[in-house]
């Protein structure tokens, strides 16, 4: 099966490793990967500050980016949400309208694709320790992502899924919310870190290298007994001892 990868600018210039574990992780259930290293943004940041004239300047360029003729996977369901959701403000009976539906109808967050699509659970990884999953407000409330991600995780060898308080609660992220409302931001974060320490828990996973950027830098702050993962680099930890 053909797919196009769609690395978001977050990971790509953050978490560079996230990308291409994505690809090792398609690869793996014997996808044909096929990327666009022209892409960019996909207009979220400016979406969400309010400067849709921007926003929709670097939306039609993503539009442009990828063909639309093979499902297009992403690491991250908040970029995923914003083309799927966002683009209906930004090109809503427009010129581009066309190519956006055609868009929308093909993007999916990389744990919606593999369960729901492919059908694929395990993957042979292998990570030791206790780990809580983070619902981001994107996966969760956009893309209508909760279980998916649990069933991949619950097949990680070694791994042991525990329910957190308040799974649902935002991280407190929300792009330019953390920098206008520093101390809400900081509250919030510290509330989820401090759930998944309660639980004794080695790892914090989620599916938006975002809300994991937040909770990683009060873990770091804070000098805490406790780290951040993406899904995927999860998914493709271990292969090694198979």
């Amino acid at each position: 099966m053909k797919v196009e990868l769609f690395v978001p600018c977050f990971i790509d210039q953050l978490y560079p490793e996230t990308a291409f574990n994505t690809v090792r992780l398609l690869e793996k259930v014997g996808c044909e990967v096929v990327y666009n290293p022209e892409q960019t943004c996909c207009g979220q940041p400016a979406y969400n500050a309010g400067f849709w004239d921007d926003a929709k300047q670097v939306g039609r360029k993503f539009l442009g980016d990828f063909s639309g003729d093979h499902v297009i996977i992403s690491p991250s369901a908040s970029c995923t949400g914003m083309v799927r959701h966002g683009y209906n403000d930004l090109f809503a009976n427009s010129a581009d309208s066309h190519q956006c539906h055609k868009i929308q109808q093909q993007v999916m967050e990389i744990s919606d694709f593999l369960v729901n699509v492919l059908k694929k659970e395990y993957f042979g990884a292998e990570l030791e320790g206790v780990a809580v999953y983070h619902d981001s407000c994107s996966a969760l409330r956009e893309c209508k992502i909760k279980d998916e991600p649990r069933k991949l995780l619950s097949k990680v060898l070694g791994l042991e899924m525990v329910e957190v308080k308040d799974s649902e609660t935002c991280c407190g992220f929300g792009g330019s919310f953390a920098v206008k409302f520093e101390g809400i931001s900081a509250a919030m974060a510290e509330q989820k870190v401090r759930n998944a320490l309660d639980l004794n828990a080695d790892y914090i996973i989620s599916t938006d290298s975002s809300c994991l950027l937040q909770l990683q830098s009060y873990i770091d702050k804070h000098k805490l007994p406790i780290q951040t993962m993406h899904l995927v680099d999860v998914l493709t930890t271990g292969w090694g001892n198979i």
